[in-house]
């Protein structure tokens, strides 16, 4: 059996390099008719190849589809980490925060079409798998992370704390499995809800729901993003 470190063979590499092609031209689909009208057929015209030839790569437009997913919530994911990776010192959250969320909103609005796929409307008929859920999960992991280690170092929430009701911390259950780290209950809705406000509003944005509303976006997303950092303690 090979290992995982053995060279690739001619055929392998090939197989990736045309993979890559097929994905390629997909996501030029998505800039021109959004993922709703995704055609492999579209796919095999633009790369002078037989339907049948792609769907030997990717079995039907679902599976093309996740694999759109999968990648564009990992380069997302990827630039995420790297933004706070470079942020020195460590204990310095609020920097880190910022970081963060502009990297996000940076990747956003060079890939409007990548994240339209991500957030904006369900593809009819199509339901994302299981496989997704690791990559989607890289920035609200990276966001808890940023409020446990301000839980840790006693970092004080910016605004007076509300009793979690039962319900909620049950409804909660799925995020807390995303972690091997405890966050107390009012740190963690909290979290949620910066998590939704960061991305409801790049999608208010990038959708053009704030057009002539907000008359400057960077200003007001700085503020967005400092509010959010005060509400979770992060300082």
């Amino acid at each position: 059996m090979p290992t995982a470190n053995a060279p690739q063979t001619a055929r392998q590499i090939a197989r990736a390099e045309l993979s890559r092609a097929i994905c390629d031209s997909a996501r030029r689909q998505l800039a021109d008719v959004g993922p709703a009208a995704l055609s492999v057929r579209a796919v095999a015209r633009d790369l002078g190849m037989a339907s049948s030839a792609v769907y030997r790569y990717f079995p039907s437009r679902d599976a093309l589809l996740t694999s759109l997913l999968i990648t564009a919530y990992d380069d997302l994911g990827a630039a995420a980490e790297h933004a706070d990776a470079t942020v020195r010192p460590r204990h310095d959250l609020r920097a880190r925060w910022r970081t963060v969320c502009h990297a996000v909103r940076d990747w956003a609005i060079e890939r409007p079409h990548e994240y339209a796929l991500l957030y904006g409307s369900p593809v009819p008929g199509y339901a994302a798998p299981e496989d997704t859920v690791g990559s989607a999960a890289r920035v609200p992991l990276l966001l808890l992370t940023l409020a446990h280690e301000a839980q840790e170092a006693d970092r004080t929430l910016g605004a007076p704390r509300v009793a979690v009701p039962r319900k909620e911390r049950v409804a909660l259950g799925g995020i807390r499995e995303l972690t091997d780290f405890r966050i107390d209950d009012e740190r963690l809705v909290r979290c949620l809800m910066a998590w939704e406000n960061l991305f409801g509003h790049l999608s208010l944005e990038l959708f053009g729901h704030m057009h002539r509303g907000v008359l400057d976006y960077d200003a007001h997303f700085d503020h967005v993003v400092d509010r959010l950092a005060n509400d979770l303690g992060l300082f």
